[in-house]
């Protein structure tokens, strides 16, 4: 048996075609196949970090405002000791109006939210026993039922629209997507799943693929244009630049040869004969898939028959093009591709009114970007660059005013005289641009100065080195975006923010810098992405009117009242969830020595107080065993109380006393338990169980503590639901 290298020539043998031999490589056979490895423990970890990041509660700082979801917003002072007649307890401090302390118990932090509202404006702290906040929220609820209409109105029209279903995979696609030379991650194999399924659909797609910078958000967009083209239709990918769409172009053109697809770019990098071919064969049909910026939108360019449009950070899109898009988001299916992560309250709450899907992991032996802020020294820069090039990577410079920027590449190439530099910007020649962008990306340079053209979407895997010069002039999301430009590889990368002294830069200057800096670890940009809306304000995301409505109760309540608004509208039943206050004998919590840091213990908390099902407590508890080892009897009892919360909340128990003697439940009016089977359980035990005409339901016990009484009532109590 001859054996060779997969992606390696069938070696020529001398006379093998006389005697009727042929050799054909595994990849001629079987396609280019790659090992698919399993999501290990790293990737497990990135997630967990992802989910407390998501939940950002942990990020609080003593001064921040926050939203209490029955008193309204305060300050946040921080955790407390408080001795209690069951001990010592941890609890949140928040200042309400008229510098009013509200303790609030760790076991109830769900109830607080962090508030995001208008860029520079104070809000009204809420006042404890007033009906201020009621009000003020009641006036937000009836805005968020027009905003509901509104979005649910769109969606309708999109329904009606008849489309075309594709039929299921073929081989090809199968070959097609086995050539791609990565393990996907769990959040990218769903994603492509929902695309799939949707270009399934006889009515048109419009889905929202939200996924941070670097984590696989072409290779989706990949396989659903080639899906696509091999049913006979046509496919647009939309890009904001021109450097963006010619790399776009590279990635196509590399993946889809040896397929029968034709593909084409249309953008300023093309010459105008070019141009009026592409423009021909997509209306003659020659042209199966198409890669260009706003140039596609014009008059002039017609499809013979459109199935996909791909819209890459259709957010830097002007408002006309907006419209051309909105016109035919109604008539084809549309991928949306956004590296700009949206938070996740507004996630939920737009969840079913536009398909949104989300990549969260990151690829596997993917490192985070290590980030230095320095002010301007040539021995830092001069080491950065030549440290890059010893280990044959490549660097970017980044400063944003092109009148000095040849000057900046004239001083980098006096601190390092042995690299190859090129420069780039907007106001170059199409083709000098395009030279000097395929000649970087070819290895022909080593340094690219460029101004923030690089920005969105260049996947240069040897360039890991990037300084920013002037870091403090860029906005926080754009910052974001320039960083990860590096660190798509296994190798560690580094990105230098160059600021001038401190004094010299603006309050909001430092403090993007600063979040930069902090935030480094993989999926951050959802965190970059919280900060960037408490810097920038919620309005826009929600359109301009709502400002007041998103200002006056905060953008995280706002969004669950929306979301709330949805499935009123939808006719679907809104069932508000009870929260039990607890009162126990018992000592529940986690302590300082088992999770030392205050922002996870808080994130910890959070989750635990959040947790729907005994499930998910189990799950929580065994990710802390995994983290923090084995729990203290503290914390043990800290989950017990948790899974009974949850049951208590099913039981629609606004309260709950226990100790060594009995166990009293405070029960709404809409209990699921029956009322004649409780009848029939305080009979027959005698004096034990008492139920009081203000829904006080109370159980004696002779003896044992707060904790065990409770599971042992609410073990009773299981035989007594209406359905039970």
């Amino acid at each position: 048996r001859i054996t060779s290298r997969p992606d390696a020539p069938a070696p020529a043998l001398a006379g093998a075609g006389a005697k009727g031999l042929v050799l054909a490589t595994e990849t001629e056979v079987f396609g280019r196949q790659r090992p698919r490895r399993p999501a290990g423990r790293a990737a497990v970890v990135a997630q967990r970090a992802q989910i407390d990041q998501l939940l950002d509660f942990s990020e609080l700082v003593e001064g921040d405002y926050v939203v209490h979801l029955q008193h309204g917003i305060a300050l946040f002072r921080g955790l407390a000791q408080l001795d209690t007649a069951q001990g010592m307890r941890e609890v949140i401090s928040l200042e309400f109006d008229d510098r009013v302390t509200l303790h609030v118990p760790l076991t109830e932090s769900h109830l607080i939210s962090r508030y995001v509202g208008l860029v520079k404006t104070r809000p009204q702290l809420g006042r404890i026993g007033s009906n201020r906040w009621e009000k003020t929220r009641r006036a937000a609820e009836a805005a968020t039922l027009d905003l509901a209409a509104e979005l649910l109105a769109i969606q309708a029209k999109r329904e009606a629209q008849p489309g075309e279903a594709l039929p299921p995979d073929n081989a090809w696609q199968k070959e097609f997507e086995s050539s791609f030379p990565y393990a996907e991650t769990p959040d990218q194999l769903r994603a492509i799943a929902e695309t799939k399924a949707d270009l399934e659909r006889p009515r048109p797609m419009d889905r929202l693929l939200c996924g941070d910078v670097g984590f696989g958000k072409t290779e989706v967009a990949l396989r659903a244009a080639f899906r696509v083209a091999m049913a006979g239709k046509q496919v647009a990918l939309l890009c904001p630049t021109t450097v963006l769409a010619q790399q776009h172009f590279r990635t196509f053109e590399a993946r889809m040869t040896g397929y029968p697809v034709t593909i084409r770019a249309l953008s300023r990098f093309q010459t105008k004969k070019e141009m009026e071919e592409s423009v021909s064969g997509l209306k003659e049909g020659k042209v199966d898939v198409v890669i260009g910026t706003h140039r596609l939108l014009s008059k002039d360019v017609h499809f013979k028959h459109l199935g996909l449009l791909v819209v890459d950070e259709e957010q830097r899109f002007g408002v006309a093009h907006k419209e051309r898009i909105k016109q035919l988001r109604a008539q084809v299916d549309v991928l949306t591709l956004t590296a700009t992560p949206i938070p996740r309250t507004l996630q939920m709450a737009v969840t079913g009114m536009r398909d949104l899907s989300l990549i969260t992991t990151p690829p596997v032996d993917r490192r985070a970007v290590r980030t230095v802020v320095t002010r301007w020294d040539d021995q830092v820069v001069r080491e950065a660059v030549q440290r890059e090039l010893a280990r044959g990577g490549q660097c970017f410079y980044v400063y944003n005013r092109v009148d000095k920027l040849y000057e900046k590449a004239q001083r980098l190439q006096e601190l390092v005289p042995q690299a190859r530099i090129a420069v780039a910007h907007g106001q170059m020649s199409e083709v000098a641009l395009e030279e000097a962008m395929i000649d970087f990306v070819d290895g022909r340079y080593d340094v690219l100065v460029s101004t923030a053209i690089i920005e969105s979407g260049l996947d240069i895997p040897r360039a890991n080195t990037m300084v920013i010069d002037r870091a403090d002039l860029f906005g926080l999301a754009q910052l974001y975006q320039l960083r990860g430009r590096v660190g798509r590889s296994k190798e560690r990368a580094y990105c230098y923010l160059v600021v001038p002294e401190t004094n010299a830069m603006t309050d909001e200057s430092r403090s993007r810098i600063e979040a930069l800096e902090r935030h480094t670890e993989l999926g951050s940009g959802f965190q970059i992405a919280s900060l960037d809306l408490e810097m920038r304000g919620a309005g826009d995301l929600l359109g301009g009117e709502q400002s007041g409505n998103v200002a006056s109760v905060g953008f995280d309540l706002f969004c669950r009242m929306l979301e709330d608004a949805v499935h009123e509208m939808k006719g679907e039943e809104v069932a508000h969830d009870v929260d039990p206050e607890l009162s126990f004998d018992v000592e529940a919590l986690l302590p300082e020595d088992y999770v030392t840091d205050v922002g996870v213990r808080l994130s910890l908390y959070k989750r635990l107080a959040s947790a729907s099902d005994e499930a998910q407590v189990s799950d929580l508890a065994a990710e802390m065993e995994d983290r923090f080892g084995p729990p203290p009897e503290e914390a043990r009892r800290l989950v017990k109380l948790m899974a009974l919360k949850t049951e208590l909340r099913r039981l629609r128990a606004l309260g709950c006393e226990a100790n060594a003697r009995v166990v009293t439940l405070h029960l709404r009016e809409d209990t699921p338990l029956d009322p004649a089977k409780i009848a029939a359980l305080i009979r027959k035990t005698h004096g034990a169980w008492k139920l009081t005409p203000d829904m006080r339901l109370s159980r004696r016990f002779a003896e044992g503590d707060g904790l065990g009484n409770a599971e042992a009532t609410l073990a009773e109590l299981a035989s007594c639901l209406k359905d039970g």
